[in-house]
């Protein structure tokens, strides 16, 4: 089954540069997971750029980077490490490793216009976001919106439990609208520098 899921983020990658799949992992999983960072107590104001600067006018999340931990945490990284081997072995990227981290958005939380990849900095190259949140609706807020190159709206995602997103790093910019609640992923990226 995840070989399919592999492939098919594989296909849409290379046609598309995006692709959103609900129901992607299982929804167990993704409640354990969201039950997994609701407890967890280390969330901290996520910075802006490879200095990590904060900046709430531009960005108001909080995060808890992921490590092994040989349950929730380390599924979540297995499955991305399946990805990487058969991105690496399909698309010939060169990925090295695989960073990620839980984001948490509390009301009135956002994230301006940005892209993934830093500007003159051959790091970042594929983005994954993994919601968490049950019954999410449109008076919720908290959508990721994508754009093309030229800034040109191309899709609105709601951050709905189990719905993967993964996308070109250096291609969509996007952002995250303001939330009226607290809203949970898991956001990561697929690297080619080295660690």
């Amino acid at each position: 089954m995840r070989q399919e899921l592999y492939s098919d983020i594989t296909d849409a990658l290379v046609q598309d540069g995006y692709v959103v799949i609900p129901n992607a992992l299982s929804d167990a999983f993704s409640q354990n997971l969201l039950n997994h960072a609701k407890k967890s107590k280390n969330f901290k104001r996520a910075g802006i750029s490879a200095r990590r600067k904060i900046n709430t006018d531009k960005r108001r999340d909080k995060i808890l980077w992921l490590s092994h931990d040989s349950g929730l945490q380390s599924e979540f990284l297995n499955f991305a490490e399946g990805l990487k081997d058969y991105l690496n072995k399909e698309l010939f990227t060169c990925i090295t490793y695989f960073e990620s981290h839980f984001a948490l958005y509390e009301n009135g939380d956002f994230y301006e216009t940005h892209y993934d990849a830093f500007k003159n900095s051959v790091n970042r190259i594929i983005t994954i976001v993994y919601y968490l949140n049950e019954e999410w609706d449109a008076k919720s807020g908290g959508e990721l919106v994508m754009y093309d190159d030229e800034n040109n709206f191309i899709k609105k995602v709601a951050p709905l439990a189990n719905t993967l997103v993964v996308f070109l790093s250096d291609k969509f910019p996007h952002e995250v609208l303001p939330t009226k609640r607290k809203r949970y992923s898991v956001t990561g990226w697929f690297r080619v520098d080295k660690i």
